[in-house]
């Protein structure tokens, strides 16, 4: 790739002009010249890379003030620990940037010349990796629109876990079986996501099977009992159980019961539990799937 294409030209015949003048001065014996000219440029690199050092650590100094006021300004607004931690980083990369575009300025070098590179560096960086830059937007979308938050149980991707952490690039869920899963930004920020702990209660339904024949109002009463016995079940709203469905061999009965969120598998289980063995004690019959089969006779 030729150097023009990369550097500006006006970078590009500063080096020239500097090279064919010392090439001049070797070429004409003026060795006097040449160390003047060594001097002057040891002088002027020193003396710029004093400035750009000085420059350096106050700007650096100033950018540990402006972030400990902004952490301040964030935690008094109650900024979630993730879209804080993100915001922080931004504005560190940002505020050293300025600095060094700064100190480029500062020393000498066109700041044009400098914009130009570092645009050509980031096209190229961009280029290679584009593939994230979606992750990467998404990121985005989740930390500031937080349709969840670290702890959340969610369930999204067709995967289901406990939200550990949101990356810039990349979710992370623990599955219930301690599993770990990276879950791209890109996909989760734009499908459909489940969180299960937004709300602080649920409702679990329950369906029972019931051979034809039974007692409804009975079935009821003691799918009503068992719900109001439970301590975790909710008195408001009431728990509900009524006949929901006639199958080929079986009547179905559907039991809700609200719950808090954080009791809502205990109740399931509980719930679930409870009403085979009243069941089994009352001597109701549970039905299954069965098949007849006829066979013929010659």
């Amino acid at each position: 790739m030729p150097l023009n294409s990369v550097v500006p030209d006006s970078l590009v015949a500063n080096i020239a002009k500097t090279e064919n003048s010392f090439a001049e001065m070797v070429q004409e014996g003026r060795f006097e010249d040449l160390g003047n000219y060594f001097i002057t440029w040891g002088i002027d690199f020193v003396s710029k890379l004093a400035i750009a050092l000085v420059l350096f650590f106050v700007g650096r100094w100033v950018i540990r003030q402006v972030k400990k006021v902004i952490d301040k300004v964030m935690f008094r607004r109650k900024v979630e620990p993730t879209l804080r931690e993100f915001l922080r980083n931004l504005i560190n990369i940002a505020l050293y940037v300025i600095l060094v575009v700064l100190i480029v300025n500062v020393v000498g070098t066109q700041t044009v010349s400098i914009a130009a590179i570092i645009g050509s560096a980031g096209l190229a960086i961009g280029l290679s990796v584009k593939d994230n830059l979606a992750n990467f937007a998404g990121g985005v979308m989740l930390l500031f629109n937080k349709p969840f938050r670290a702890g959340d149980f969610i369930e999204a991707q067709e995967m289901s876990g406990t939200v550990q952490s949101i990356g810039i690039l990349y979710t992370i869920l623990t599955t219930a079986d301690n599993k770990t899963i990276y879950i791209p930004n890109g996909p989760l920020s734009t499908g459909n996501i489940i969180n299960y702990n937004t709300q602080l209660t649920r409702r679990t339904d329950i369906v029972v099977n019931i051979d034809y024949g039974a007692d409804v109002e009975m079935i009821k009463s003691l799918l009503l009992n068992i719900a109001h016995a439970h301590p975790q079940v909710l008195k408001t709203p009431e728990p509900f159980a009524r006949m929901t469905k006639m199958n080929d061999s079986s009547i179905d009965f559907t039991l809700r019961a609200w719950a808090d969120t954080e009791d809502y598998w205990n109740v399931t289980h509980d719930l679930n539990e409870e009403i085979y063995k009243q069941l089994t004690q009352r001597g109701i019959n549970i039905p299954f799937p069965q098949m007849t089969v006829h066979l013929a006779k010659d």
